[in-house]
Order: structure tokens, then C-alpha cells, then sequence
């Protein structure tokens, strides 16, 4: 191994060793894989159903007294760890890229997002968690207060394409909320997991309150959903099938953010001197493997050749490497099974008529799981991709002769989770947005300006999950709702001298009178 690819000394065995001590298992040692090289990268011990037993024991006998502590010194622990985000960011990055092989710029936008989600949780969650005093079922004889409690145990199962994201950010809210965490990171992905275990536990969480948990996802997986009180999930629809199904049989929620097939409109005012750039970031961001990464792009026909032709010269330039630098644009997919898909779809569709007007094969030379940024035209609805969420650095362009036929190709999915729209008309925009089935949708942006403003919650539509991450709606989604009435004065039912028709006419009476109340 030999330059940029070489492992730094964030990733040396004995720092490595460290990190292992993190894991609940005494299990069969499993490999992982540096995506740069495709050598071994470290091994790790898997759980056993003893170590997960024990590890969710551990999780809620912790968890008991973390509920206890009052929710502003939770926070605080949100707020330390942002800092101690920044502080370490060097060493979160080699450790994003060896597990992931992608760029760094693009691992950089993990650590964003969660340093931007660590302060915006650490600042809302006493408020948002603190009990609340409802107007009552009669006014002043009937005093309500609604209180939050955690869960208990949350589940999270999390996969390898945004690991400190998907991980530490999914986490982050159930933990501040007061529940304990039983994680499954995916086994590529351990070491990002254990890395941002280490820093919340110097944050100052018990270290027992996040257990993780290593394995093949078919074992460890349902054995995670059997021994927690909710669920979060982040992978394929096909997955999140079968743990919603699991997960119903024992009556606990899930939270699942799951595939998507996601479109982008180029309006024929749309400013190409921007839509360009931001559709490049947008389809080949972390080479593609992100659940928001656009893979169909509808383009007005008024523009569409002049986008068509500089978004392809843009991909065209775009450098493909490996390593820990900045000398390159766009890194490797993160395994050989990721490889295989992505020129399977390419190929596939080439045979049936689809155009390759960039990319369209393998970069040996750059690494061995590395493609190039491929743009696609004429792609036939008999292609796979056409339909499938490829996961990987292709998109297709199509052109359109009109808004509607834009809305209605985009709209033609069974997934909703991004979308995107390119227009200098805001209204029309909106307008636009308005008609698009998606839980995130972007103007004048590919995904980030959504999937980074973490004052506001996003999910998905349809097979592309449900359930909320980010806003306060995250920490509300990993609690129980507990509602407590005291009535005083008078009963709620028929009392003294009304009865009959007496009751019926005083409470009319009272209906009436309330509505001139404010909040009634």
C-alpha cells in the first residue's frame, strides 16, 4: 500500500484494538475490507445470542437512571459532543473513508450534518420533552398535562453508505430522548460506530447506554428487532419489509427510511449556470451510494440540449481516485457486490437502446471497486434502472416537452423520497413541488439544502419508508405519550340536579361558551 492510500495512524493496530474493546461479542472473527484496495482492513468479533442478551441487559439496567436525569443535562452531552465532532474530525474522516471509500469532501458531509444535528438537539430537547399543560375536557374542573417518557430500548440498525450519519445521527436523538440503544452498524461500517461511541461516551453518556452489536444482518438483525422496544431502520425497501413485519408482531414502532428512485426537473428558465454543478453533486455525491441521490433527470426540451451537453463535458472531467487526499473528485463504490449492480444496470440498459454520453464502465486503475460518473439517454422502461434504484454514480436524462410531463414522469415511482426542481420562478416551484408524492423535495438544489436544514423533520413516501429524522419530531417519535387528567369540582358525567335533560342542555350550554375561549 503505498501514498495517499496508505493507512493513517488513526487506523493503526493498536488504535484499532482499542476501538474493538467497544463491541458486545465474543463471537467468530468476520473481515472487513478497505474499499481503496480491497484488502483486508481489520478484523472483528461478531456477537453471539449470549453477547446480545447481555448487551441488552447491560442497555436497560443503564437506561433506568439515564431516564431519571433531568433532560438539560442530557442535552449537554449533545452539545459537548459537536464539539468534540470538530475536534476530531481528521480522524472521523480516515476512518469514514477506509470503511466507505469515498471522497473526502463527500465523508466531510457526515460530519456536517451531525454537528449541525448534535447543537440543534442538544439546544430543543428539554423544551420539546418537557410536559406540556392541555386545555381539559371541561374548562377549569378538568386540568391536563401531557408528559413524554422514552421507550426503553431502541433497536438501530444502520447501514454502510453513511455510517457516522445513519449511526450517530439516528442515535443521537433516542438517547437524548432517555432510551438506551442496541446497535447493529452494518459489518463494513463498525469502526465509524465504535469511533462515535467513543467520543459521546467522552461526552459524557454512560457507557453501558449504547451497546453495539456485530454479525451477518440476517442473524443480528432480527435478533436486535426480538430484544427492543422500537426500531430504527435505514436500507433497502426489500429489507424494511421484513423488519416492519417483525417488528409488528411484537407491537413495537419502527422508524424506516428505505430506498428511492429519485428525480430531478429542469425547468426551461432554470439557470444552467447553476442547475449544471448542482445536478454533478447531486447524482454523484459519495459515488452515488446515498438513499438522496438523484438517478432520473427531466429536462425541458428548450434547455435540454444545452444541459444535456455540459452536464456530460462536467462529468467527463470528474476525476475517480481512492485515498485519504483531496486529489480527486469522485472515490470508489464500497465493495465488489456494489460494483457488479452498478455495471449490471449499465450494461443492462445499453443493450436494450439506452446512450452512454458519459462513463459507463469500470476504473481498474483507480481502484478495484471504482466507475466512472456515467450519464445515460434514451434509457427504455424495459431497462432496469429505469425503475430500480441503481445505488451507484448513473443517472438517466430524459427531455420533456412541458411541467406536466416532467410531473408526471417523475411522479411515474413507487418510491418518494427526494426530489428536486431547478427553476427561476419560485412560484412556479412551489407549484410544482406541490404535485411531486416525496417527503423531501429541493429547489434550485439536488438534496442538501433538505437533508441539512435539521430544524425540520423529512421521511419518506411509500416504499421509501416512514417514520421522521431530524426536527423535533425525531425526539418526539422515540417516546411514549402519557396524558394525565385531574378532575376537580364537578364529575365529567351527570351530577346532582342535572340529569336527562338537564345535563344535556348545560353541557350544549357549555359547549357553546367555550368556543368563544381562545385555544378552543
Amino acid at each position: 500500500m503505498d501514498g495517499q492510500r496508505a493507512l493513517p495512524p488513526t487506523l493503526a493496530p493498536a488504535r484499532l484494538d482499542h476501538l474493538r474493546r467497544g463491541i458486545s461479542g465474543t463471537g467468530p472473527l468476520q473481515q472487513t475490507l478497505l474499499p481503496f484496495t480491497g484488502e483486508p482492513l481489520t478484523e472483528l468479533p461478531t456477537s453471539t445470542a449470549d453477547d446480545l442478551d447481555a448487551a441488552a441487559d447491560r442497555a436497560r439496567a443503564a437506561q433506568a437512571g439515564w431516564a431519571e436525569m433531568p433532560t438539560r443535562e442530557r442535552a449537554a452531552v449533545g452539545l459537548r459532543l459537536q464539539e468534540l465532532i470538530l475536534d476530531r474530525s481528521g480522524a472521523l474522516l480516515d476512518v469514514i473513508q477506509a470503511e466507505t471509500g469515498k471522497a473526502r469532501g463527500h465523508a466531510f458531509t457526515e460530519l456536517l450534518e451531525v454537528a449541525l444535528l448534535t447543537r440543534f438537539l442538544g439546544l430543543v430537547t428539554p423544551a420539546t420533552l418537557a410536559p406540556r399543560s392541555l386545555p381539559g375536557a371541561l374548562p377549569i374542573f378538568t386540568q391536563v398535562r401531557q408528559h413524554r417518557t422514552p421507550v426503553g430500548l431502541v433497536g438501530l440498525i444502520s447501514p454502510w453508505n453513511y455510517p457516522f450519519s445513519l449511526g450517530v445521527g439516528d442515535g443521537l436523538a433516542a438517547l437524548l430522548a432517555g432510551n438506551a440503544l442496541l446497535h447493529k452498524p452494518d459489518s463494513q461500517t463498525v469502526l465509524t460506530a465504535l469511533l462515535g461511541r467513543e467520543l459521546i461516551i467522552e461526552a459524557g453518556l454512560p457507557a453501558d447506554l449504547w451497546q453495539i452489536v456485530v454479525g451477518p444482518g440476517g442473524e443480528v438483525g432480527p435478533a436486535v428487532i426480538d430484544r427492543s422496544d422500537q426500531v430504527i431502520f435505514t436500507g433497502s425497501t426489500a429489507t424494511g419489509r421484513q423488519v416492519a413485519e417483525r417488528a409488528a408482531r411484537r407491537m413495537i414502532k419502527t422508524s424506516l427510511e428505505l430506498g428511492g428512485k429519485n428525480p430531478m426537473i429542469i425547468r426551461a428558465d432554470a439557470d444552467l449556470d447553476r442547475a449544471v454543478p448542482g445536478a454533478v453533486a447531486a447524482c454523484f455525491s459519495s459515488a452515488g451510494q446515498l438513499c438522496e441521490s438523484i438517478e432520473r433527470i427531466y429536462v425541458h426540451r428548450a434547455v435540454a440540449a444545452d444541459f444535456t451537453r455540459r452536464f456530460a463535458a462536467v462529468t467527463d472531467r470528474l476525476v475517480v481516485g481512492t485515498g485519504f487526499g483531496d486529489d480527486y473528485d469522485i472515490g470508489s463504490l464500497t465493495s465488489a457486490g456494489q460494483l457488479a449492480k452498478v455495471d449490471d444496470h449499465v450494461t443492462d440498459a445499453v443493450a436494450l437502446g439506452a446512450r452512454v454520453l458519459s462513463g459507463g464502465r469500470p476504473v481498474p486503475e483507480a481502484g478495484p471497486y471504482c466507475y466512472r460518473p456515467t450519464v445515460l439517454t434514451d434509457v427504455p422502461s424495459t431497462a432496469r434502472c429505469y425503475r430500480e434504484e441503481t445505488f451507484g454514480p448513473v443517472v438517466a436524462i430524459t427531455p420533456v416537452e412541458s411541467d406536466d410531463e416532467a410531473v408526471a414522469l417523475a411522479a411515474d415511482s413507487e418510491y418518494g423520497l427526494n426530489a428536486s426542481i431547478w427553476s427561476a420562478d419560485a412560484r412556479a416551484a412551489r407549484a410544482l413541488a406541490a404535485r411531486l408524492p416525496s417527503g423531501k423535495i429541493n429547489i434550485n438544489d439536488g438534496f442538501a439544502a433538505a437533508y441539512g436544514s435539521v430544524h425540520a423533520s423529512i421521511g419518506g413516501w411509500g416504499r421509501s419508508g416512514g417514520g421522521h429524522r431530524h426536527g423535533r419530531e425525531a425526539l418526539l417519535s422515540v417516546t411514549r405519550v402519557q396524558t394525565v387528567a385531574r378532575q376537580v369540582g364537578v364529575p365529567t358525567g351527570e351530577f346532582g340536579p342535572f340529569r336527562g335533560l338537564s345535563y344535556r342542555r348545560l353541557m350544549s350550554d357549555v359547549l357553546r361558551a367555550v368556543r368563544i375561549l381562545p385555544g378552543r
